[in-house]
């Protein structure tokens, strides 16, 4: 079973979707759209489909099941709601949307058309990230004291409607939710304008979580190298996460070493102990994201990163940015989402 799939805005991320539902037995590419006639026709062309400039022409004349949206963050509210409103699945490249309303707006039309709303929230589909998942939830590591996300790198040239942390900060939230499976409770940043003048490209944000958890970032568009590591420090030790790499890391406390539980509560100290490296089975993530949106529009699985994960995620974002403003802890009201 096939299903008829489009994607909308085929710049640097959204020609990667189409390269991949191209791969995909279960997935039809029967349309590609862009602002750019020229862009869409060379996308088109590759994968030998029809090519629009007009994404609504698309939607009318292709008639596709479901669709990518990755067009610039301040038009994904209208594109969206105009994919849902003619009865199409949306896979919307992350942010959500632009703001918590608009969030708020696509998530209602999902609900009301019946479509599946799910947000390209890829991090936590790259394997280590799932794997890391699994050792927290069979309680490899204890108690978990700590989550630590750095995303840097340079200026991305795609990007010119919002600052880095809209940009990136949704990742490592999301990241910080999916892994403790629990929301914070507040948020303090530091942001700072640098190099670029239109937007902020540097912050370092805080997060309190429930039983105690601090979750701390760092993220920038000035670092002339990437990096994308994510900790996770508890009783037992650390595990370490590098993105890029696919890899996933566990540093021992020597001290934890072979105790039990009862032991453990009573744990005095920590030293270096054992370093092990997991043998994972690597595999793009973006495939594994789209294999899951095509299994959700099929009814098989719930959505693995839902409307509402996506906000969520925005909401924090946006809180950062508010507290780099006003350079104040923003507690989180969970009955605003």
């Amino acid at each position: 079973m096939t299903t008829r799939v489009a994607v909308i805005g085929v710049g640097s991320m959204g020609k990667n979707h189409a390269r991949v539902y191209d791969e995909l037995p279960e997935a039809e590419l029967v349309a590609v759209s862009d602002a750019n006639p020229l862009v869409a026709q060379a996308v088109g062309a590759q994968y030998n489909v029809p090519a629009y400039a007009d994404y609504r022409e698309l939607l009318e004349k292709e008639k596709p099941e479901a669709v990518t949206i990755a067009v610039p963050t301040a038009l994904h509210e209208e594109v969206g709601l105009s994919a849902l409103e003619a009865g199409v699945h949306v896979l919307m490249e992350k942010p959500i949307a632009a703001t918590v309303e608009q969030g708020r707006a696509l998530i209602k039309k999902a609900r009301a058309t019946g479509r599946v709303l799910m947000v390209g929230h890829i991090v936590r589909f790259n394997p280590a990230m799932q794997a890391l998942k699994q050792r927290l939830q069979a309680g490899e590591l204890g108690r978990i004291f700590q989550v630590f996300c750095r995303r840097a790198g340079p200026f991305p040239a795609r990007i010119r409607d919002v600052g880095v942390v809209v940009d990136l900060a949704p990742h490592d939230v999301d990241i910080m939710r999916f892994l403790t499976g629990l929301e914070p409770e507040r948020v303090y940043a530091e942001i700072a304008q640098r190099i670029h003048t239109d937007h902020e490209d540097l912050m370092f944000g805080l997060l309190h979580f429930p039983e105690g958890i601090t979750g701390a970032l760092e993220i920038n568009w000035l670092t002339p190298t990437k990096l994308r590591e994510i900790l996770v420090l508890g009783e037992r030790g650390m595990f370490r996460v590098d993105d890029l790499t696919q890899d996933l890391y566990f540093y021992e406390n020597a001290h934890a070493s072979g105790t039990n539980w009862e032991t453990l509560a009573h744990l005095k100290g920590v030293s270096e102990g054992s370093m092990i490296r997991f043998a994972l089975q690597r595999y793009e993530p973006l495939k594994a994201e789209l294999q899951a949106f095509l299994k959700a529009v099929r009814g098989e699985v719930e959505v693995p990163v839902s409307g509402e994960d996506g906000l969520a995620a925005l909401r924090l974002a946006l809180m950062l940015v508010e507290s780099g403003i006003q350079h104040r802890v923003i507690e989180v009201n969970k009955n605003d989402s």
